[in-house]
């Protein structure tokens, strides 16, 4: 036991540092560029900016720390003959390996559990500033029980869309009512369409009974019927499933309500189910990217040529982190099961981490 919690304060400590260093990198360059992006902004809102920018950027780079963290401590250990003494004690090496690994399990599950929700607070709020200092206001679209909200704006005014349901893809919405705001707030036009669908530059609206609001006049009373409508809009359809906001932006502890509720909605939650599952797979494929490192490292530095040996594991570490990112892209276009895409790469990456340990340390 004393030993196990030996290598695990060593390991953490290591962790700790390496993953202090990145912050303090990546905060200086966050800081430079966006002090050219907005140079007009005072220093304390470039400050405001990088620092609810700096949890995402760290966040991606975890698996990177976890490989490096790996390395950096068995090299140590092999360089003072740590390992030697471990083995000549009688202790194999899969025992000098469970504390690390366990401390990556304990990292992995900590950082879903709780830095998730502070990445997912801070990158939405991130975005907002962001879109907001460069003009591009905040999202257009909100869903409730009730059916889905849209916003478009123009010189001549607002108009609020309210819809029952819609097409997966958004480019056609059911049961939709258009009310449309001159500048100042008064309301022109109440429109009600069996479909609207959405065309270049337009919204293409069948079976369409039109009011006009403004003046004194009875709404109902000159209200008009009409087979086809056009409205001019400047939404697209990316710019409509971007406002739905980035998977990353939820907290896990809130995807699995606001997947139930895309579904009931109409809409496909499939990347978000993707990302889902992905985040519960974290802590696995962690323990894989230390198991992998362990594995080219943590032999005697006089037996193996070292530095062949760390940019092996390195590598090999980048080569399964990107494999994951491609099955990703697969399981949100469809081309692979949900499950698959997410659970397959750490499944993998984990027996082949312990295929490779059997090979080096007991074939």
């Amino acid at each position: 036991m004393i030993l196990h919690l030996y290598f695990a304060r060593k390991f953490f400590w290591t962790f700790t540092l390496i993953m202090l260093v990145f912050v303090i990198i990546l905060l200086l360059v966050d800081i430079a560029d966006e002090v050219q992006d907005f140079p007009e902004l005072p220093f304390s809102a470039i400050l405001e900016i990088v620092f609810l920018n700096a949890p995402s950027a760290n966040y991606e780079i975890l698996p990177l720390v976890m490989i490096l963290s790996t390395v950096a401590l068995f090299l140590r250990l092999a360089r003072s003959s740590e390992l030697v003494v471990v083995r000549a004690a009688g202790r194999s090496a899969w025992r000098a390996l469970f504390a690390p690994v366990m401390v990556a399990a304990l990292i992995g599950i900590v950082t879903i559990t709780l830095l998730n929700p502070i990445v997912a607070a801070t990158s939405k709020r991130y975005n907002d500033l962001v879109a907001g200092y460069r003009g591009g206001g905040a999202n257009v679209l909100a869903i409730a029980s009730e059916g889905l909200w849209l916003r478009q704006g123009s010189p001549d005014g607002q108009t609020v869309i309210h819809a029952v349901r819609a097409s997966s893809d958004v480019g056609i919405l059911f049961t939709a009512t258009f009310i449309s705001f001159a500048p100042d707030g008064t309301p022109l036009h109440r429109i009600v369409a069996e479909t609207a669908e959405l065309k270049d530059g337009e919204w293409l609206l069948k079976n369409v009974k039109k009011w006009t609001l403004s003046g004194r006049a009875n709404p109902e009373a000159s209200a008009e019927l009409l087979d086809v409508l056009s409205l001019p809009s400047a939404l697209t359809q990316d710019r409509i499933i971007d406002s739905f906001g980035k998977p990353e932006h939820i907290s896990l502890w809130d995807l699995p309500d606001f997947i139930a509720q895309l579904e009931q909605a109409g809409f496909s939650a499939r990347r978000y189910a993707v990302w889902y599952q992905m985040e519960l797979s974290r802590p696995l494929f962690l323990v894989a990217l230390v198991l992998i490192a362990a594995a080219f490292t943590m032999r005697h530095a006089r037996l193996s040529n070292t530095s062949m040996s760390v940019l092996t594991a390195i590598m090999l570490g980048f080569g399964l982190y990107y494999i994951r990112n491609f099955a990703q892209i697969l399981g949100e276009s469809g081309q692979i099961p949900i499950m698959l895409a997410a659970w397959a790469p750490p499944v993998a990456s984990f027996l082949l981490a312990i295929g490779i340990l059997l090979h080096m340390e007991d074939g």
